[in-house]
């Protein structure tokens, strides 16, 4: 089987013949990487239309930042955000995700356009999150969780990190299953950064494959991330910004599609789409080189150093000058 057909699809989005690239609206003030740039409503949908201009396949909308120590904003201000930014880059033809936490601004971005919700939470910090995602019969992202970040991480104390987060997402699907919502609904995230430290987020990344054991879709949200810092820094050196990590989260990004993610969550776009595009194209030539009839290449010399015979049945001529039979 291919990592494409691996990948999944999901069930009201459309289907990309390969990693699709999510691209990141932060309509919020205080977002770890680009708090402010794009908090009014105008700036935003202009930039998630740039976004899409540069590759992105589907915008995702979020008006709170989850960045460990930000405060909560309350409903009225989240509606304020996302509900307008959601209507306008839909009615352009955007495919909008909707990153949020709270049912009732999921139900609005839902009617507003949205065709997926981005929970960071799974459903736990709103009980009415789940009921509301499956009576809209919408796809939903369930991330992997242990709780608010608000005064630094919590509980990121692992035995296992991979085994530990496949447990705890496994709980969580069936929880969302058992809310409702359609098997071919569920996305599934390892959530990298959330309760976890750079090893552990590393951890994760190299065994993709235990998260697809899960039979959903994944998403890989690493963009800029503290764990990139920490990798380019070295030992003893300080983290770069999170907007200078934009070629690391290409790399992580074309690690993910070859691993057969459906998806990237990015700030920067088009080095990333650049990056799944040739992921799919290596892809692509090793299924051809593995399909049924492929040959291997022959060496240019025989083992003595003599130049090889030609290949008879490419049509070429031996010593006699007869053409070679297929």
């Amino acid at each position: 089987m291919s990592k494409q057909s691996g990948r999944g699809r999901v069930a009201g989005l459309p289907e990309w013949d390969r990693c699709a690239v999510m691209g990141v609206v932060n309509v919020t003030p205080d977002s770890f990487s680009d708090g402010g740039r794009w908090f009014d409503t105008t700036a935003a949908v202009k930039h998630g239309l740039q976004l899409v201009a540069e590759g992105a396949d589907l915008v995702d909308v979020g008006g709170e930042s989850t960045r460990p120590g930000a405060s909560r904003v309350d409903e009225t201000e989240e509606l304020r955000r996302v509900i307008p930014v959601v209507r306008g880059l839909a009615s352009e033809g955007v495919v909008v995700s909707v990153d949020t936490m709270r049912a009732s601004v999921a139900a609005q971005a839902l009617a507003a356009g949205a065709a997926l919700v981005n929970d960071v939470s799974g459903g736990l910090a709103d009980p009415a999150m789940i009921p509301a995602v499956a009576d809209a019969g919408a796809p939903f992202v369930v991330m992997h969780w242990r709780g608010f970040l608000e005064g630094g991480n919590v509980r990121g104390v692992y035995a296992d990190v991979v085994a530990e987060v496949v447990d705890e997402l496994h709980a969580r699907v069936e929880a969302v299953l058992a809310g409702g919502v359609s098997p071919d609904r569920i996305v599934v995230d390892p959530g990298l950064g959330f309760s976890k430290e750079a090893d552990q987020d590393l951890s994760l990344l190299a065994h993709l494959d235990r998260l697809h054991a899960l039979g959903h879709p994944l998403l890989v949200a690493a963009s800029r991330k503290r764990f990139l810092g920490r990798v380019l820094a070295g030992p003893e050196g300080a983290p770069p910004p999170a907007r200078e990590r934009d070629a690391a989260t290409a790399a992580v990004s074309a690690l993910a599609a070859e691993a057969g993610a459906w998806a990237v969550r990015v700030h920067e776009v088009r080095a990333t789409a650049d990056a799944v595009r040739v992921a799919r194209a290596v892809e692509g030539a090793r299924e051809e080189g593995n399909a049924p009839g492929a040959s291997a290449p022959r060496p240019a010399h025989t083992p003595t150093g003599e130049p090889a015979p030609p290949d008879a049945h490419r049509g070429g001529h031996g010593p006699s000058g007869a053409e070679g039979v297929r």
